[in-house]
């Protein structure tokens, strides 16, 4: 699939088929994600690949997030703990921190590249991804089981990634609502 095809093709992904990917797949996007443009050659992103073990803990985390104290119902638990355990794969994306602001921007929107383009590999490749955030990306216990040291690295995604199980329509505005020219 050419480039141009699969940033129209690319779609955020919700829920997967439970066939594992093909082998070399998550490399190529990880490869991919790693070729992203970045100010300064920074190079400010980290992924870390979530195995079993580690999602089924995040899983768990997760649950705790939203029940917040309070029982939920055994199907509401199930379908927390799916969004973490339900596709093929798990990445989590971090960021380097850094003091200067505006250099922490910059580093923020390469890691945003990287993540696209780690997108548009999947998708070339006939796979479907979602970059999620929320609560998971603040909480302690996800950076402790992920050994992530959260003085140095911010967890700024979760990228869910796997064979999607149906590919939602996207109706986007017209091309001129969003473009002006000046002269």
């Amino acid at each position: 699939m050419d480039v141009h095809a699969a940033i129209h093709e690319r779609r955020t992904i919700h829920s997967y088929r439970p066939e594992a990917l093909q082998p070399g797949v998550l490399e190529r996007a990880l490869e991919s994600a790693h070729q992203a443009p970045c100010h300064k050659l920074t190079f400010p992103w980290r992924f870390v690949v979530s195995g079993p073990r580690s999602r089924e803990a995040l899983a768990n985390v997760a649950v705790s997030l939203k029940s917040a104290g309070r029982t939920l119902p055994a199907e509401k638990i199930t379908a927390i703990q799916n969004k973490i355990l339900d596709p093929a794969e798990l990445v989590v994306v971090t960021q380097i921190r850094c003091d200067d602001a505006f250099r922490s921007r910059e580093d923020y929107a390469a890691c945003a590249c990287a993540i696209q383009n780690m997108s548009l590999s999947l998708t070339s490749d006939g796979v479907g991804s979602k970059w999620s955030t929320g609560g998971l990306t603040r909480d302690r216990g996800a950076y402790d089981l992920l050994g992530i040291d959260s003085a140095v690295e911010e967890i700024i995604g979760f990228i869910w990634v796997g064979l999607p199980a149906e590919t939602p329509a996207v109706k986007r505005p017209a091309l001129d609502s969003v473009v002006r020219r000046v002269e």
